[in-house]
């Protein structure tokens, strides 16, 4: 059993997603999407172009691209865009989303980069103390996201929370926000 970072920011949209993608094995087929497409295109150009191309503006020394990683811990896995290492010898990840800044780190990003953090902080023996998202649409807007004991819970807590359903195989109750019901995949068989 594997949950990855797509699989808690579905979580938090509505903890039925859990329910009917990993007990029932109802597919979203979220590979229909315009910008799940152009993004999977994005990385396969990133990782052609400038392999050895260093983010001077953070400290970083070295660099590794699309890393694969799995806590045996947590059941965790995900790809990482790049895995940074810094000049005070911590690492960070790099996420680049096809979207533009909008003032704000949107929550589901923020979720995402720090379990990218909790994999790194699992898989290597270095310290990992924030991480960044690049928004590309405009230019390569870079967002730093902080790393601490505290939001390292916040991520567990969620996790155990998605094994559980998984286990229990029992449906959760469905998200508050009604207007998120509107668009779901699932509402032809949400009740």
């Amino acid at each position: 059993m594997r949950i990855r970072p797509t699989d808690i920011i579905e979580y938090m949209y509505c903890p039925r997603f859990i329910y009917f993608m990993k007990v029932l094995k109802i597919p979203q087929y979220e590979n229909r999407r315009f910008k799940v497409e152009k993004g999977k295109e994005i990385h396969k150009k990133r990782k052609r172009e400038n392999p050895n191309y260093l983010w001077k503006k953070i400290g970083a020394v070295d660099r590794e691209q699309n890393v694969w990683l799995f806590s045996k811990k947590y059941y965790l896995s995900g790809i990482i865009d790049e895995i940074v290492t810094l000049e005070d010898d911590s690492l960070a990840p790099l996420d680049f989303k096809f979207t533009k800044f909008k003032g704000y780190n949107y929550r589901t990003h923020r979720k995402q980069m720090l379990c990218y953090c909790l994999l790194i902080d699992e898989n290597y023996d270095k310290d990992v103390k924030k991480g960044y998202i690049y928004y590309i649409r405009d230019g390569y807007t870079q967002k730093k996201i902080n790393y601490s004991q505290s939001k390292k819970e916040k991520i567990i807590q969620v996790v155990n929370n998605i094994l559980n359903i998984i286990k229990e195989e029992k449906l959760p109750k469905k998200t508050t926000y009604e207007k998120r019901c509107r668009d779901c995949t699932y509402k032809n068989i949400c009740s």
